[in-house]
C-alpha cells in the first residue's frame, strides 16, 4: 500500500467502518480483500487484544 492509500483507508473507515467493498472503490486496482488484509494486519492486535463475548460457544 502506498502511504496515499494507507491514509484514505484510515480516513474511509473512520467514515464507513468496514465496508471493504465501498472503500476499494474508492482505491484503484485493489480488491476488497486487500483492503480487508492490510487492516487487519496493521490494526489486528489491537482487535485481538478485546473481549470475545461475540465468539458463541
Amino acid at each position: 500500500m502506498t502511504e496515499e492509500e494507507e491514509d484514505l483507508i484510515s480516513r474511509m473507515y473512520k467514515l464507513v467502518g468496514d465496508r471493504w467493498e465501498l472503500i476499494a472503490g474508492r482505491i484503484p486496482g485493489r480488491t476488497p480483500e486487500e483492503i480487508e488484509r492490510y487492516w487487519l494486519m496493521k490494526h489486528g492486535v489491537v482487535f485481538a487484544n478485546r473481549p470475545r463475548d461475540f465468539v458463541r460457544r
